[in-house]
């Protein structure tokens, strides 16, 4: 593969998919194993399950961090250098993790470092491909169906060290070895700036990089903030009763243990078949309303959930809004990828995810303390409704650029 993909986006192809979406799982399956994580964690330290939760948690912090600050230089040119010095540094501290009990904290902490520059990398490719709804739900359904197998797995073998962080490292190792195949930044042949000069107002540098009018620069720039800051605020809301469902379900509907582990399992198999789903429409439906109408069914059944005393009706409620969460979760990908093709905002999208998540069970318990279980969920669903309306109109403009700079191109082609 080149250095440089021309075109305003590529398809995808498996080689190309494969890399990003190893990357991405390297990065992320931390984030899924972290309860796994602070068992490991509190056996091989022998301490309480507070210091090894605060452990995993700054693990996971670095990572959201370290996301951040280097989802700039995946949107360039270094996206793929980037990618295999995050995967290597996430295999050693893993690894060290894993091998080494005496410098299992300093290991998971550097491990946490190297697993968001594969994030970041990873994120930022996605917005490479054609189809980004499409390219999401695939994305879903293989870190989904993948992660699921791993989870059941790895307690077969014993939450231990070894298992665990050594799970990380090997994930991390694997994607090192697709992460050549990640798709480069894609740009269009300085050939094609005259004809996509008249169709919309635009830049064309002696480097051949087509780059936006100062003005629709400014206009995608506020939105890629925008979007970004809806992002993290709309994960603190949805992960918030996630963190608390088990709680609520119990004290105000009497869900027992074993009910809330088919309410966690549901909504897991919801979630693959909302990938599958989105995998299969892909665009066809657009990208603006979808959003603002799962945003909106979403806060619904976030309070429907509040008044429901009945285990059963509880049951089906969460998973229908996990269904509803995980479209939502996988639009605001896409909408993410359309914004930028070189993958300036999906690059961080999942590191702002991170930071927000994070932060959740203590916003959840806080809320719930102040507020009781049912002005609890009023809140998070009223939460949903004033983000639909910025999130939709950020994914409208998303879609009207992607369509815009992808038609112009198409045409210079054909000329």
């Amino acid at each position: 593969m080149t250095a440089i993909d021309l075109g305003t986006r590529v398809p995808l192809r498996l080689p190309t998919a494969t890399a990003t979406f190893a990357v991405g799982i390297a990065g992320y399956v931390g984030v899924n194993l972290s309860p796994y994580m602070i068992t490991a964690a509190q056996t091989a330290l022998h301490v309480d399950v507070l210091t090894s939760s605060w452990i995993v948690t700054a693990s996971l912090f670095l990572t959201a961090l370290a996301g951040l600050a280097i989802a700039p230089l995946c949107a360039g040119p270094h996206r793929r250098n980037v990618a295999r010095a995050g995967l290597v540094v996430a295999t050693l501290g893993f690894g060290m993790a894993a091998l080494v009990p005496a410098i299992l904290i300093p290991g998971l902490l550097v491990g946490g470092l190297g697993a968001g520059g594969a994030i970041a990398a990873a994120g930022a490719a996605m917005a490479a491909f054609r189809n980004p709804e499409r390219v999401a739900g695939l994305s879903g359904l293989v870190k989904g169906g993948l992660i699921t197998i791993v989870i059941a797995v790895i307690p077969l073998i014993g939450l231990v060290p070894i298992a665990v962080f050594g799970a990380i490292a090997l994930f991390s190792l694997i994607a090192l070895l697709f992460s050549a195949w990640l798709p480069a930044v894609p740009v269009i042949d300085p050939q094609a700036g005259a004809a996509v000069a008249e169709a919309m107002p635009i830049e064309v540098p002696p480097t051949g990089a087509v780059r936006l009018s100062p003005a629709r620069s400014r206009a995608v720039t506020v939105a890629g903030f925008g979007l970004l800051v809806a992002f993290a605020l709309w994960a603190v809301s949805e992960d918030s009763l996630w963190a608390m469902g088990g709680v609520m379900g119990a004290d105000q509907a009497g869900l027992t243990p074993e009910g809330l582990g088919v309410a966690l399992s549901g909504a897991t198999a919801g979630g693959l078949m909302a990938a599958l789903l989105l995998m299969i429409v892909g665009d066809r439906l657009g990208r603006a309303v979808p959003l603002v109408v799962l945003m909106l069914v979403g806060g619904v059944l976030k309070i429907i959930e509040g008044f429901i005393t009945d285990a059963t009706a509880f049951t089906i409620v969460f998973i229908a809004w996990q269904v509803v969460y995980a479209l939502g979760f996988m639009y605001f990908i896409a909408t993410s990828a359309a914004l930028d093709a070189g993958g300036r905002w999906s690059a961080p999208l999942l590191s702002v995810y991170l930071v927000g998540s994070a932060l959740t069970p203590v916003v959840g318990a806080a809320l719930i303390s102040v507020l009781g279980y049912q002005n609890f969920a009023i809140t998070l669903g009223i939460a949903s409704f004033a983000l639909a309306v910025p999130s939709g109109a950020i994914a409208l403009l998303a879609t009207r650029l992607e369509r815009t700079t992808t038609n112009t191109y198409k045409e210079e082609i054909s000329a």
